[in-house]
């Protein structure tokens, strides 16, 4: 009976380990980070996102892991964030990227993303030369073990040929004051 009951302890700690592992939040992967940058990205007059890019070095450094944390003001579906991304990684990979690695790509961001709505919370941590992970508010919701989509993906906002500069140079903490 102790033996099983001994059992039965060390079973329940080892999950609450495992269990705390898993629901660990972005922050513990950054330590010392700070937001050296955030802006607001807006379509057509319509307020998308808030975004904040956090790192423990300033200025950002592509050896350095940081993350990209976007708060949505709209509602969203996965497929419409999926298909931008795509679009965008696309746009500023060209022909450096084959279909079947963008698709394999998009595979990964349907099971990263979420459909959103007013508040939704995702961050995306950059870890170089490992890949990407996802959380929606503080919960991993997926990693990509891929240097190369981690790359691409977090270009479509800090690649210098970004579709917005100005939310790229707030970001990145060096816009200039108006």
């Amino acid at each position: 009976m102790n033996r099983s009951r001994s059992i039965l302890r060390h079973s329940l700690w080892l999950l609450a380990l495992l269990a705390g592992h898993a629901l660990a939040n972005w922050q513990e992967a950054l330590p010392g980070a700070r937001i050296i940058g955030a802006g607001e990205f807006r379509w057509f007059g319509f307020d998308v996102y808030n975004a904040r890019l956090w790192s423990a070095a300033k200025p950002l450094a592509s050896d350095q892991p940081f993350a990209l944390e976007l708060i949505y003001q709209r509602k969203i579906s996965r497929d419409d964030l999926v298909q931008a991304s795509v679009d965008e990684i696309r746009r500023l990979s060209g022909e450096s990227v084959s279909a079947a690695q963008l698709e394999a790509w998009q595979k990964q961001m349907q099971q990263a993303f979420v459909d959103v709505q007013a508040g939704t919370r995702i961050t995306g941590v950059y870890l170089p030369g490992q890949g990407a992970r996802f959380y929606v508010g503080q919960r991993l919701q997926h990693e990509v073990n891929d240097p190369a989509f981690a790359r691409a993906f977090f270009d479509i906002w800090l690649d210098p040929r970004t579709r917005n500069p100005q939310l790229r140079e707030q970001l990145m903490g060096v816009a200039k004051s108006r």
